[in-house]
């Protein structure tokens, strides 16, 4: 006898293939397909799902509950949604490693505007620790990916200063122990410091090494570029992915506003680097609005050093009345 059986709706069973009709089955963690008249078959529940698609469970590529599913497990929201796995991490900012716990405290705090608070203080400082953080405790299944933001924070530190090349070893170092406990490949978030600070070549550094442990590159691209042109964020996005031969997923990838180009622009990016033989992919969001810290309006030498930089320039009055020359109207 099955445990479940949902009948009378239109699979679509995410291969692109058309909806078609079948009854499934869940039996402990097997599912099976059913064809034709399935009224004799027995089950411990049967749902009625005529009128209604059945799927799998929904993947958000782009995720902020890396912190605060741990305060409320069940996170209705998402899980009302169909969503079932989600990839936290994104945007450069991830929550582990780190070498202290002063350090992640005072990223959370930096980061706060965005991801929020986990129960403090948290208790774990490897990816390894944080995924067992989710495991058997979160409704939903947990993919990550580490942010260049911690990883500079433990190579370089929370300043703006090119790498050098002993820090930029210790943090392949650090992607590659990362990766080996569960990260999925790097993220940028390149209008958030400190992983901001990052150049391209250092981005394809660290790329590279991420691509060697068959990782991806899932980026927020740097916005400062658009002074060279609309798409030149990210056509440097293309150009890390091509020169570390790694995979490049462009977040939340738009236009910025109607008439910000045409959409066959952003489609031509992807399709050119596709017919020459790179794996790109994208997200994007279907509305002109977004949601994000308050900071990343401030200029980031504001921010040049970490949180208590920050704080600081927001206290003096020459710092203030510089950045607010500098905030951008965008």
């Amino acid at each position: 006898m099955l445990d479940i059986l949902i009948y009378g709706g239109a699979i679509l069973d995410g291969s692109g293939n058309p909806a078609y009709g079948a009854a499934i089955g869940i039996t402990g963690d097997r599912i099976s397909i059913h064809r034709g008249d399935v009224s004799l078959l027995e089950a411990g529940r049967k749902i009625d799902a005529t009128g209604y698609v059945v799927s799998p469970g929904f993947v958000d590529l782009h995720s902020h509950a890396g912190l605060t599913i741990l305060g409320s497990p069940h996170h209705e929201p998402k899980v009302r949604q169909g969503v079932t796995t989600e990839l936290v991490g994104i945007d450069g900012i991830s929550h582990a490693p780190f070498k202290t716990q002063e350090d992640l405290e005072r990223y959370i705090w930096l980061d706060s505007g965005l991801n929020g608070y986990p129960p403090m203080p948290p208790d774990w400082l490897t990816v390894e620790g944080l995924l067992s953080k989710y495991e058997e405790s979160v409704a939903i299944n947990m993919a990550y990916i580490l942010g260049n933001s911690p990883v500079r924070i433990w190579g370089v530190g929370w300043g703006a200063e090119k790498a050098s090349a002993s820090q930029t070893e210790n943090m392949k170092a650090v992607i590659r122990e990362s990766m080996e406990e569960g990260a999925w490949g790097i993220s940028t978030g390149l209008d958030y410091p400190p992983g901001a600070y990052a150049s391209t070549k250092e981005l394809i550094e660290l790329s590279r090494e991420s691509a060697r442990l068959g990782g991806f590159y899932h980026t927020h691209t740097r916005a400062s570029l658009k002074e060279k042109g609309r798409m030149a964020p990210w056509l440097e996005a293309i150009e890390i992915g091509k020169e570390a031969e790694i995979p490049v997923h462009l977040t939340h990838y738009r236009q910025g506003y109607q008439g910000d180009g045409s959409h066959l622009d952003y489609l031509g990016l992807v399709d050119n680097a596709r017919d020459h033989g790179m794996d790109v992919t994208f997200d994007c969001y279907t509305y002109p609005y977004s949601g994000t810290t308050i900071t990343i309006g401030l200029p980031h030498w504001a921010k040049d050093g970490g949180p208590e930089r920050l704080m600081a320039a927001l206290r003096d009055p020459d710092d203030r009345a510089k950045m607010k020359k500098e905030i951008s109207g965008d």
